[in-house]
């Protein structure tokens, strides 16, 4: 029988779901193609009718994950405009670093990205500097754009590396994995201004669910 285009686009989206969600989860390497058209509902040779190989769906999927993320990280907080504050606290937060499935594939994903095919990689340095532009952007005046350039690349890189290694030692070592994100947290929010702009060692230490408050305040957009 026949897909229609309609049915192929829906099966399409459903194997990108499916495998962004696992391989975050499980890791690239970690989860087969089988399993992937299994949790889409579908069949072996639907996922190959999409994608010539799982290479492909892994860098369809690491985009996909990528926009969503990009998507929440700029939506509206509160009937206001998401700043850059809120997007630290996000990312550094517990519930970050908990729900593997839905967080940030970079932060999910970078210790085995290297190991992956070119476009898998490509896909991935997207993102990441997509997302540092968009930090840049708001870091404030400096007395060359390099020095923004610098900070933002330096922070993002952080972040990605603290969480992953919070993620590392919160089954044998919580309290040291929660210190880990309050440590992280703490020095970014420095770098990107935040200690100029009245500190937040206070906020950090009453920190339980999320993250601390008082960074740059630049809407992102």
């Amino acid at each position: 029988m026949k897909v229609t285009k309609e049915k192929a686009a829906e099966n399409r989206a459903a194997l990108v779901q499916a495998a962004a969600r696992l391989f975050r989860e499980r890791g690239i390497d970690g989860v087969g193609v089988a399993e992937i058209s299994k949790q889409a509902g579908l069949t072996h040779g639907a996922l190959y009718a999409q994608f010539p190989s799982k290479e492909a769906l892994a860098a369809e999927a690491f985009a996909a994950a990528s926009q969503e993320g990009w998507e929440q990280v700029k939506a509206d907080r509160d009937g206001r405009p998401a700043t850059l504050t809120d997007f630290l606290d996000h990312y550094m937060s517990f519930e970050h670093r908990d729900n593997l499935a839905t967080s940030c594939p970079m932060s999910a994903s970078a210790s085995e990205i290297g190991r992956q095919d070119k476009v898998v990689c490509e896909r991935f340095t997207e993102g990441f500097e997509q997302t540092v532009a968009l930090m840049e952007s708001r870091l404030g005046a400096s007395p060359a754009k390099t020095v923004n350039r610098q900070s933002a690349l330096a922070m993002m890189a952080a972040m990605i590396g603290g969480v992953a290694a919070a993620r590392a030692a919160v089954k044998a070592d919580p309290k040291l994995s929660n210190e880990i994100l309050r440590a992280v947290r703490r020095v970014i929010g420095e770098l990107g201004g935040e200690k100029r702009l009245g500190g937040t060692a206070r906020a950090t230490r009453k920190r339980a669910r999320g993250s601390p408050r008082g960074a740059a305040r630049t809407a992102l957009r």
